[in-house]
């Protein structure tokens, strides 16, 4: 069986840790390890205490297929420990493939692991890691990312994408569908999904008109949804509403109908069977064409290839 290495710390996320963890064991095909800077309890960054299986002092590094290393506030702490951060190293050098969740990858980093590759962690720690890392090419879109035998996840739930893309990478297709399935996890997402849903990528409207225009918007996205016709119904000029939108949102009413179009694509091709072309017509992107574009550059990835990728992951 392949040896799966789960590294934690005092602080970790306790996430990072279950979800990966038991993507890994509903296959059967993995032993995993829980390692700790010690061997017995470490408390989460909530307080829960997990065991730890293994100590980095009882624990030989040779012989780990996969390093899976857990974020949490508690990393700071953790990547000053120069034992840990030693075993971590020595671990990588001759495992197959090293993994981080979240904020796992600043342990990365200083294990002179990541030196010159592109990566991802939760968006919070963005500007952190940029700054400490200037070398590295951060790029905290995707949901995880692979660079050579490095793969790097954002946070908590992301970390189950991430192992489901290892067992993938290891057993195949259906393997990864059926643990998905067994979990009754909806959607097992590609790497280069956004980590950023409508909800999550722009700040909520400050005002009313803005906030009217927006909820227009969401209650029909294929709509035509023109700057006259929003600001008629927000009552604002087409100028100022542009203005006030932007200001905001963050983006212009037109990218923000877009990415609700986007949104509401990607909810169809995983729930239903409707044609691309006439998912565009419904939806007011006119045409087929003109859905996959917009589709490939907000998501990663064609509208049959999103479909499918989810094909059969609603059973239960």
């Amino acid at each position: 069986m392949q040896r799966v290495a789960f590294v934690i710390y005092e602080g970790f996320q306790a996430l990072d840790l279950a979800g990966p963890f038991e993507v890994f064991q509903y296959t059967g095909r993995y032993e995993c390890l829980v390692v700790g800077p010690r061997a017995g309890l470490v408390r989460t960054g909530s307080g829960l205490p997990v065991h730890a299986s293994h100590g980095v002092g009882d624990l030989a590094p040779a012989g780990i297929d996969t390093l899976v290393v857990a974020g949490g506030t508690g990393v700071d702490r953790a990547r000053e420990d120069a034992a840990l951060v030693g075993w971590v190293a020595d671990a990588a050098a001759g495992a197959r493939r090293v993994a981080s969740v979240c904020s796992g990858a600043f342990l990365l980093a200083a294990a002179g692991l990541l030196d010159g590759r592109r990566v991802t962690t939760h968006w919070r720690r963005e500007e952190q890691f940029r700054r400490e890392h200037p070398g590295l090419d951060v790029d905290c879109d995707p949901i995880f990312i692979r660079d050579g035998r490095v793969w790097t996840s954002a946070g908590v739930t992301a970390g189950m994408d991430l192992a489901l893309a290892l067992v993938e990478d290891d057993h195949g297709r259906d393997v990864a569908h059926a643990v998905a399935r067994e979990m009754v996890m909806f959607l097992r997402r590609p790497g280069s999904q956004s980590q950023f849903s409508v909800p999550l990528w722009s700040p909520q409207p400050a005002t009313d008109p803005v906030r009217t225009a927006v909820a227009a918007i969401h209650a029909d996205p294929g709509a035509r949804h023109s700057i006259a016709g929003l600001a008629e119904c927000s009552g604002l000029s087409s100028r100022h509403l542009q203005r006030r939108f932007t200001a905001e949102l963050g983006v212009p009413p037109a990218a923000y109908v877009e990415r609700v179009r986007v949104e509401a694509a990607r909810r169809a091709l995983a729930e239903g069977d409707e044609p691309v072309e006439a998912l565009a017509r419904r939806l007011g992107f006119g045409t087929g064409e003109t859905l996959r574009r917009a589709f490939h550059r907000r998501v990663g990835v064609a509208p049959s290839d999103y479909r499918d990728r989810f094909k059969g992951t609603k059973e239960c």
